[in-house]
């Protein structure tokens, strides 16, 4: 054994899972193997009780690290040296997150402290809360006919020192998506839904069709369709709250027919 390479001395190992939007019927085979083999797990706010307590083994050491917008949370910096002492101590930890680690659950930023510190970490992907909202309602992300692709993008700007004011640029995203046909799944939009809507109306049409759902593929699922001018008012109307997901483009249309026919529709002006 070569005792001056770092990583020949760590008896642990670490691996990120993503645990999809919250049904836990949605999680992979292999997330399941990995929660069932981990010693200590690290689990978000948004990971279903329900897996961790049907997948956890006897006497894991399960922490709960909250990180949700707007709540009090847990360091990230914190959450990394738990990770990392772990490991170091032969411990084989799993990161469990909402969704899918590397889709704004900041699993590249863990992977990168992680190296930094001598561990290679694994990723099981999961299920990513944009697609599965969606998929809910019947509508696709993509179509033939209405969209030849999608954006995925958060709504909840950095904060701290250094951070742009709005890293974003909207219009500049409207613009795109109209002429491109793209359809926006953006994620943690609803605190600044006043601004993204104002924002995105420079580049697209007030009618463009929208749906947000909050709780997606969990039994308290519920959304708003309406349209891109009436976001915000939709959003109050309806008494949607996070976690939710933003959806907008004409992949939409088909839900307002849909939603139009049984008199339940809300888009208009």
């Amino acid at each position: 054994m070569n005792n001056d390479n770092p990583t020949s001395l760590i008896a642990g190992r670490c691996t990120l899972v993503g645990a999809g939007p919250g049904d836990p019927e949605l999680l992979t085979i292999k997330a399941v193997k990995a929660i069932q083999a981990a010693t200590v797990l690290l689990v978000d706010d948004l990971v279903n009780d329900q897996i961790v307590q049907a997948y956890a083994r006897p006497g894991a050491r399960i922490v709960h690290v909250g990180k949700r917008g707007g709540c009090k949370s847990t360091p990230q910096a914190f959450i990394e040296r738990l990770m990392i002492t772990a490991v170091r101590e032969g411990e084989t930890v799993v990161r469990l997150k909402g969704g899918d680690p590397f889709i704004f659950g900041r699993g590249g930023e863990e992977v990168e402290h992680l190296r930094e510190a001598g561990i290679e970490c694994a990723v099981v992907n999961g299920i990513t809360a944009g697609l599965a909202a969606v998929t809910t309602l019947g509508v696709p992300l993509t179509h033939r006919d209405h969209a030849q692709g999608v954006v995925f993008v958060t709504g909840h700007a950095k904060t701290g020192a250094g951070a742009a004011e709005d890293p974003t640029d909207w219009r500049s995203l409207a613009a795109t998506a109209y002429n491109a046909r793209l359809t926006l799944v953006i994620y943690m939009g609803v605190s600044g839904a006043a601004h993204i809507e104002r924002e995105l109306l420079q580049g697209l049409p007030a009618d463009t069709p929208v749906a947000v759902i909050q709780h997606a593929s969990l039994p308290q699922q519920k959304h708003v369709a309406t349209t891109l001018g009436r976001l915000q008012h939709g959003i109050a109307e309806a008494g949607i709250a996070s976690p939710a997901v933003i959806v907008v483009g004409d992949v939409l249309r088909g839900l307002a027919a849909a939603e139009a026919a049984v008199g339940e529709t809300k888009f208009g002006t």
